[in-house]
């Protein structure tokens, strides 16, 4: 399991990125954003599993990223990639950081969604 703390730690070190907080009412929500442009590369939310279509109604921490267009269909094939909950479903992917066992296996995608969302 990949935790926030996790995720933080390493956009803090590659990218120098701290999570922002925008919402008063979802304020465990954590944008990451671009110092240069404040476009988000990732969005991190504790949601109800039922939000990405599993068979229960209990919270979990999930990651939005943008991807590849043309990856997204063998993306989601993978465990614990699913439809982007919240943003743009063509780009966006949201992974359930309960299922993956460690950040080197989404560290490429954090890298990807990054690259993505610089322009």
């Amino acid at each position: 399991m990949v935790t926030r703390e996790e995720i933080f730690k390493f956009v803090q070190n590659k990218y120098g990125v701290e999570p922002d907080y925008p919402w008063e009412k979802y304020s465990n929500y954590a944008a990451l954003r671009h110092d240069n442009n404040g476009k988000w590369f990732g969005l991190i939310m504790d949601i109800t599993g039922d939000k990405l279509n599993l068979n229960h109604n209990d919270d979990i921490d999930v990651i939005n990223l943008k991807v590849h267009q043309e990856f997204i269909g063998s993306l989601r094939k993978k465990k614990g990639i699913y439809t982007a909950y919240y943003m743009d479903k063509s780009n966006w992917v949201s992974i359930n950081l309960d299922e993956i066992q460690s950040l080197e296996v989404i560290s490429d995608l954090i890298e990807e969604s990054y690259e993505l969302t610089t322009k």
